[in-house]
């Protein structure tokens, strides 16, 4: 997969990973995985409106659960990113991006609890 550029990671969930998750773990995606729910039975991504069909109160509700589940994970990955592990392209020896990653983690978790 080196070397292809830019690709969603819808995409990538659909040519490489989707064979390889679990049935058991739940994903959640913003409105970019629309049509997740073919590859993954449990998964969950907003209802969207559409121009002749708004959202319900409950439809709403949901959407707003959603979100409140994914904003901390998004904002982790966000703090995660400020060390350019992720935001940049890894160059360094792939043995060792499963240590730097646990350490950078590790001090996240370090500095939530101070």
């Amino acid at each position: 997969m080196q070397g292809e550029g830019r690709k969603h990671d819808f995409k990538i969930y659909k040519e490489d990973v989707g064979s390889a998750v679990l049935k058991e773990i739940k994903i959640q995606g913003d409105s970019g995985f629309q049509g997740i729910a073919e590859y993954h039975q449990n998964s969950e991504i907003p209802k969207k409106k559409t121009k002749n069909r708004p959202l319900s109160a409950a439809e709403k509700a949901e959407n707003k659960r959603i979100s409140q589940e994914r904003i901390l994970v998004e904002n982790i990955i966000a703090k995660i990113k400020v060390f350019k592990i992720l935001s940049n392209k890894y160059r360094n020896r792939r043995r060792r991006h499963g240590l730097r990653m646990s350490l950078i983690c590790g001090i996240y978790n370090a500095e939530l609890r101070n």
